[in-house]
């Protein structure tokens, strides 16, 4: 169905869809591609241009939308009340977490509008959780994000980005309470959370809690995350539960990382480029997700709407059409057939791209890095939030432990 089609109609719900058998296109990543251009900042990764810069945000969505994706969700991301205050980070005098909030539900709706996406609103981990402030804390502030998803009327609800399966679960509690649909992700790998729980066992937790779509989000690459989202189908089969499944994978290749990710990577967050997948690989993505079962495929950190759009061009024969961002893109680089340089003309070819092994161009760069393993996880004391600013002193600390 083209996006006038799904315009000209009433959208229909995220598991009646996916019950039916449908895939589900996701949107990309937020944060990366708006600190690029200038409107988020790195460190604390708030969505303050939800009401700072709404056209920036505005117009993401809209090339997220051109792109094919069927989500659109709420740049809510780390929008919790104690993270927007954490270290400083947001004067609560000039801006509250209601604003931020508000905001993005109100662009996401618009633009969802102009082509029959629906609209989820977003919760992720906190800062509370991470001081070791226990359940009731930790749910109090979700709860103040579901009184504005519920007050917009968005569609259904994603609690993403979890580290621990137990925050996880206190996130999928506070959704599930709403009434409306519940996908729950995490940010862990084949070998389970941050607290040692298995991927496996992580799935049929979150399951039992409420989810009903489950799976894997940001910090690992697409073969990664398939990886640890094929053992949580296999425990859930295992455990007689059904729920869908859910893919959004950096586009950064992570071969060289440990347990908890690209964030342990020296490159992390400004010099990731040399990592970004092809258009190409995010097919390859695509297909290998459609082929374990997911039907829920989208993307975090570093996919920008090109990558959404391989996505929905690889899937183009099981969805009947393709998005509007295909028609400047012909399949496989045919476009090229109308360069004038006759080599490359002569890449206007599917064997060419799929089999091409990109060069980096930087002679002097390690092919793989070497990841930092603080081992620091909820509940040690270096993680104790605070919402004053760090310090030189406390900045010198960790320079010294860092070597």
């Amino acid at each position: 169905m083209s996006n006038q089609a799904k315009k000209d109609e009433k959208p229909k719900g995220i598991l009646e869809r996916l019950n039916a058998g449908e895939i589900i296109v996701g949107d990309g990543g937020f944060v990366f591609a708006l600190e690029k251009r200038g409107y988020v900042k790195a460190g604390p990764w708030t969505p303050e241009a939800t009401v700072e810069n709404p056209e920036a945000v505005r117009q993401l969505h809209r090339e997220f939308l051109r792109a094919g994706a069927d989500v659109m969700q709420t740049f809510t991301f780390y929008a919790s009340d104690d993270k927007l205050q954490n270290r400083g980070n947001m004067d609560p005098k000039k801006m509250t977490g209601y604003n931020v909030n508000n905001e993005a539900c109100l662009i996401a709706r618009e633009v969802a509008n102009e082509g029959g996406a629906l609209v989820a609103g977003g919760v992720s981990q906190t800062p509370t959780y991470l001081s070791g402030k226990g359940k009731e804390f930790t749910q109090k502030e979700f709860q103040k994000q579901m009184h504005v998803f519920m007050e917009n009327k968005v569609d259904f609800l994603i609690a993403e980005y979890f580290e621990h399966v137990e925050e996880a679960e206190w996130a999928t509690e506070v959704c599930k309470a709403t009434g409306l649909p519940v996908a729950t992700t995490l940010c862990i790998g084949p070998d389970g959370d941050l607290h040692g729980v298995s991927t496996g066992e992580c799935a049929v937790r979150l399951v039992k809690a409420g989810a009903d779509i489950v799976g894997i989000n940001c910090h690992f690459d697409p073969d990664i995350t398939l990886a640890a989202v094929r053992k949580m189908k296999t425990a859930l089969d295992a455990a007689g539960l059904k729920a869908h499944l859910m893919t959004q994978p950096l586009a950064y290749h992570t071969p060289d990382v440990n347990k908890q990710g690209f964030i342990d990577l020296p490159e992390f967050p400004f010099a990731l480029e040399p990592r970004v997948c092809t258009r190409w690989e995010i097919q390859a993505y695509a297909r290998e997700a459609y082929n374990l079962g997911v039907r829920f495929i989208g993307g975090c950190c570093g996919f920008e709407p090109y990558h959404i759009r391989a996505v929905c061009e690889e899937l183009a024969p099981e969805r009947g059409f393709l998005p509007p961002g295909s028609e400047k893109h012909a399949p496989w680089g045919d476009g090229l057939r109308l360069h004038t340089k006759p080599w490359v003309r002569a890449r206007a070819r599917q064997t060419y791209w799929k089999n091409l092994k990109p060069s980096s161009g930087r002679p002097f760069s390690a092919s793989l890095s070497k990841p930092d393993c603080w081992g620091v996880t909820a509940g040690d004391q270096e993680l104790i939030q605070k919402t004053s600013n760090t310090t030189d002193d406390e900045l010198k600390t960790l320079f010294s432990t860092k070597g």
